[in-house]
């Protein structure tokens, strides 16, 4: 059982930046919409929780420099991840102009970042334009280093990367620490870690089991009650024996799942695994399904693609009685109508446990879009910026971007 250093790295508002030259490091890996010059923001959920941090340093008269990559160009020019739809949604949103370079590093963003004035912002272009980000370029981390005379990390949600931005520039800059939204990812998934109210109860879907392994088994012997839910959840019925049709499984994790099994099984822990599903004949609109299909019972041409009623009572039951309440993963195809109910009714289902009083984190991805599409993430404790960071920091290992400011 894994804990990371309980340290917190130094907030930006212990800070000295009064007119310094501060980069922040946030995290704009954000959706778009449209096509070529009409490309605009499509979801700033991530732009907005970054807004204090940003607000901070201009208030305290900062030279605000922030920087984050967009997508995956892989290490070449793309227009198409430019930041420069995201540039002008921040600028409407603080109300002032903000400064997209023309690179991350080079003549011109140096003159950008050396002709600000307290309270400016500067955007640098997409930092993945670079080979050298990814791949911890100790050159390309110089030059992004030489812009600044105060590093600040607020990207949580790139935290398990060690990227030049992220982790190779901060030893060349001598002042440095985390922005507000950095700080709340640390303080509210560490608490998980550490004491809290009891019941404490578990929900895990999505897709892959391998994905989310090691959070689930580290988390394993703090918890009062797992919930397994989506395509995740075939490995596990098939791995105790049931007949899944041609619903997605992976293989070369029925070990794993047998291991999780046996485990809970020796220390009393209840693990609520569908006991009814819906059943479709393939995954597209109008295609036939059946409810409330026994998951002893799947026909063999059938999906599995969401949870059954008697199963979503099921996990509801479990969660109103909880204390403390993490979720990461959808538990069926909600993306597609009305394969969404389970998800959307534990999505009411949690946000209910926060109104009586229970602490209910929500780790990241898309079991983030569920809790906003059903209308109850302001309701909820916290809700990550964070996917896969949210659970490699349940992991109970130090993240490279918050290890690296310690």
């Amino acid at each position: 059982m894994a804990t990371p250093t309980t340290a917190t790295p130094t907030r930006i508002d212990a800070l000295p930046i009064e007119d310094k030259r501060v980069f922040i490091r946030v995290d704009f890996n954000v959706p778009l919409a449209g096509a070529g010059a009409g490309l605009r923001v499509a979801d700033d959920t991530r732009i907005r929780e970054a807004l204090p941090t940003i607000r901070h340093a201009r208030g305290r008269g900062a030279r605000v420099i922030l920087a984050s990559h967009l997508g995956r160009p892989k290490g070449k020019f793309k227009p198409e991840f430019s930041l420069e739809p995201v540039g002008t949604h921040l600028a409407g949103l603080l109300d002032c102009d903000v400064r997209l370079t023309d690179d991350a590093i080079g003549d011109g963003a140096i003159k950008v970042c050396r002709d600000l004035r307290a309270g400016d912002v500067a955007l640098l272009e997409n930092l993945r334009f670079h080979p050298g980000e990814e791949e911890n370029d100790d050159a390309f981390a110089r030059a992004l280093a030489a812009h600044a005379e105060v590093y600040v990390n607020d990207a949580f949600g790139t935290a398990h990367r060690a990227h030049a931005s992220t982790v190779g520039m901060v030893k060349h800059v001598a002042t440095r620490g985390v922005g507000f939204l950095m700080e709340k990812e640390i303080h509210e998934l560490g608490r998980l870690l550490g004491d809290v109210e009891r019941p404490f109860v578990a929900i895990f879907g999505g897709v892959k089991v391998s994905d989310k392994i090691a959070a689930l088994e580290n988390l394993l012997p703090r918890l009062d009650a797992i919930v397994i839910g989506g395509a995740m959840a075939n490995t596990f019925l098939l791995a105790l024996g049931h007949n899944v049709g041609r619903s997605l499984v992976e293989d070369g994790q029925l070990a794993t799942a047998r291991r999780i099994l046996d485990r809970a099984k020796g220390r009393g822990l209840p693990i609520v695994l569908p006991t009814d599903v819906v059943a479709a004949r393939d995954l597209s609109a109008g295609a036939p399904w059946d409810d409330g299909v026994s998951v002893r019972a799947v026909p063999a041409d059938r999906l599995i693609v969401d949870l059954g009623p008697a199963t979503i009572e099921a996990v509801r039951a479990r969660v109103l009685g909880a204390k403390t309440v993490f979720w990461n993963g959808p538990l069926g195809a909600f993306e597609m109508k009305p394969f969404d109910r389970g998800t959307r009714r534990v999505a009411e289902a949690v946000a209910e446990a926060a109104r009586r009083g229970a602490v209910v984190v929500v780790g990241g991805g898309d079991s983030v879009a569920a809790v906003h599409e059903a209308g109850v993430a302001a309701e909820l404790t916290h809700v990550s910026t964070g996917g896969g960071a949210s659970l490699e920091f349940l992991e109970g290992h130090g993240l490279p971007g918050i290890e690296a400011l310690k």
